[in-house]
């Protein structure tokens, strides 16, 4: 099994999401009354009372950034959670546990910034990891894929970035 990375939103992004969002807008941070909330900074949940804020993200604009892309169309700008007062980062290394939860969307992003795959993944009690895996190996099958996006199914928001291992 490949050993991929799960990316949450980096520190210094999400900094900046929380002073001015990818929609232009200051978003006011609140408390969270009762927990649960999916955190994009560290790809874990909220527990109940955390401050917390709910922010506009473009996420394939980051990375076409990075990389010198144009993605078009495809630079898609939704909601996402944080932590108002900032994040160490995820609290673990690899496979975020939170992934159980519901199914996913893996979309293949090519080097334009374009889609060009996807899968849905349902993960299985106990096998997750397994399932997501297989899925992201599928897809970094075709050289033509360059990163992958994870998004929830149910509200279409996004995840993580994952990378090919290196």
């Amino acid at each position: 099994m490949s050993s991929y990375e799960y990316r949450p939103i980096p520190a210094g992004v999400a900094d900046g999401l929380r002073a001015r969002d990818d929609a232009g807008q200051t978003r006011g941070p609140y408390v969270d009354d009762e927990g649960g909330a999916p955190l994009r900074c560290c790809l874990t949940r909220s527990a109940i009372g955390e401050r917390i804020v709910l922010v506009s993200y473009a996420p394939l604009r980051r990375w076409a950034e990075e990389h010198g892309a144009d993605p078009h169309a495809y630079d898609e700008v939704g909601p996402v959670f944080l932590h108002a007062d900032g994040c160490d980062g995820p609290r673990h290394d690899g496979f975020p546990a939170e992934f159980v939860s519901s199914r996913r969307v893996f979309r293949g992003y090519d080097k334009r910034g374009h889609i060009v795959g996807g899968r849905l993944v349902s993960p299985a009690s106990g096998h997750a990891e397994e399932v997501a895996s297989a899925a992201l190996d599928d897809l970094f099958a075709d050289p033509a894929v360059e990163v992958v996006h994870v998004r929830a199914v149910e509200f279409g928001c996004f995840f993580s970035e994952v990378r090919r291992p290196v």
